[in-house]
């Protein structure tokens, strides 16, 4: 018993080391005191143990209940044993406390009693690491790399502690060596686990909040809030922020002067992209906001409950409003938490068209199939009579605004559009009808090739007059040219004539010179 007493002697001095309360070490004790007095005894007797402070030893007892008749030995007994045990007076249903000694538990009785405590203090110890941070998931700390454990990388986060980061949150543009300090946040923890309970992330939106909140003041101390925040982590992450007071612009608080706070977060990140986005009430909004940096040219709720919209945009935007593989929309729509279809103003233009052709040769035209007019739209119009697009046409604006509950420039944009489809389907049905009149249309038709005929053979005359003047030109032009040549060879022989008469007189005048010299 002298190792039983040794520990209960330093109770206080395990509370301080473990930081657990000293009770869950008293209780831990008397268990293990129990256990192994079971294990030594095998008396199957209802065994408890208790701390006596003031001793520092733990006492041992046996409860048993008084009756008239025994049927467990082991636990009851009669008034008369129970006379002969603790003195006169003891009557049927007391309960009686019988001490044991524990003198005689041995080396093994008390080796599995201080297994028994050991393990009671490492549970105390991650009940208490439980109760501590389960509170505080999401919160920024600080660690430095401690070791790698296939792949996991072991954080010491202080106070003793570790933290496991596994494969799933690591960052792919991220490499850690031993002793390296880094920030993370709390991402789980777990009271059964084996080995550290504490679970850390560099993955999680929650650390690019944190980050946000430590650089940016407006964050800090509540003039701006973040609204929501995604991340794919190392490439590309949104941030949606809003304003508490009008005079404060909540994107260039969190960029900062010449993007200094944006840019010190995108170097913590490893240099992960960020977009800062405006949030709105407004789902259209928020979403046209949250494809930044395409351009969106409209929005449409396509569906409340469900939460769709579609985004149109401009042919040259449409790459861009879906990013490399997918992942600014796919950003975009966790942002917002709708689903996001995004279209091309020219693909929209074919599909309309395509609806437009449809609606003007259908025979019926639902209410329902018109853009701006709901089901529950359609059912509100039948409920007065309104049933197909002719009568929709000849409904006033005022009834529009009271049965539909709209603005009157909405009810004029869908009055209008039901007026444009139903001239076009009387043109489309006044058509059809011209074309299924008088079968005279065939004799036109063959009076037309006869016309055709007959032009032809004037072309084909024009076209060989116009050959025959054309050789006509060809042989005057060719008589014109014998003409100029010969005009040509005679005034070259009068060249030549005066050529000679010159030269003939020069040779005089020098013959008449030497002459005049002898």
């Amino acid at each position: 018993m002298n190792t039983l007493s040794s520990i209960a002697q330093n109770i206080d001095v395990l509370s301080k080391e473990k930081k657990i309360d000293p009770q869950v070490i008293i209780s831990a004790i008397e268990d293990a005191v129990v256990t192994a007095s079971r294990k030594h005894f095998k008396s199957g007797e209802d065994l408890h143990a208790r701390y006596n402070p003031e001793t520092g030893g733990v006492e041992l007892y046996a409860i048993k209940i008084v009756v008239d008749e025994i049927t467990d030995s082991s636990r009851e007994m009669t008034v008369d044993e129970a006379n002969a045990e603790v003195g006169e007076g003891a009557e049927v249903g007391d309960m009686l406390e019988l001490p044991r000694p524990v003198e005689e538990l041995g080396r093994i009785a008390a080796q599995t009693a201080k297994q028994i405590i050991l393990q009671k203090v490492r549970e105390a110890e991650r009940n208490k690491v439980y109760e501590e941070y389960i509170g505080r998931l999401g919160e920024l700390v600080n660690g430095f790399v401690k070791r790698f454990e296939g792949g996991k990388v072991i954080v010491d986060i202080g106070n003793g502690l570790e933290a496991v980061m596994p494969k799933s949150q690591q960052s792919k543009v991220e490499n850690f060596t031993q002793g390296e300090r880094i920030r993370v946040v709390l991402h789980d923890v777990n009271r059964e686990a084996k080995g550290p309970q504490i679970e850390v992330s560099r993955t999680s939106p929650e650390l690019l909040k944190r980050l946000f909140e430590m650089e940016v003041p407006e964050i800090y101390d509540g003039t701006v809030q973040i609204k929501a925040a995604v991340r794919e982590p190392g490439e590309r992450a949104k941030i949606a922020v809003v304003s508490n007071e009008r005079d404060v612009d909540p994107v260039g608080a969190c960029v900062g002067m010449k993007g200094s706070r944006v840019q010190s977060i995108i170097r913590e990140l490893r240099g992960e992209k960020i977009d800062i986005i405006e949030w709105s009430e407004d789902p259209a909004i928020f979403a046209a906001n949250a494809l930044s940096p395409a351009k969106v040219s409209k929005v449409t709720v396509l569906d409340f409950e469900d939460k769709k919209l579609q985004v149109i945009v401009e042919n040259e935007q449409q790459s861009l409003a879906i990013g490399k593989r997918g992942q600014n929309v796919r950003l975009a729509a966790k942002l917002v938490g709708w689903d996001i279809d995004i279209r091309s103003e020219e693909e929209m233009k074919r599909e309309i068209a395509s609806q437009m052709e449809m609606m003007i040769s259908a025979p019926i035209v639902k209410l329902s199939s018109i853009e701006g007019i709901s089901a529950s739209d359609s059912d509100a119009l039948a409920e007065h009579g309104i049933e197909t697009v002719e009568q929709l046409a000849e409904a006033s604006v005022d009834d529009i605004c009271e049965w539909l509950d709209v603005s009157v420039d909405d009810a004029e944009e869908l009055l209008d559009m039901a007026r444009a489809l139903t001239e076009a389907r009387r043109a489309h049905a006044s058509q059809q009808t011209g074309e299924l009149t008088a079968p005279q249309d065939y004799e036109f038709a063959e009076d037309s090739e006869d016309s055709e005929i007959a032009e032809t053979e004037e072309e084909e005359v024009s076209s060989e007059v116009s050959e025959e003047s054309e050789e006509e030109s060809e042989e005057e032009s060719e008589e014109d040219l014998d003409e100029e040549e010969a005009q040509e060879s005679e005034e070259n022989e009068e060249i030549e004539v005066t050529t000679d008469e010159t030269e003939n007189s020069a040779q005089g005048a020098e013959d008449k010179d030497q002459g005049d010299k002898q």
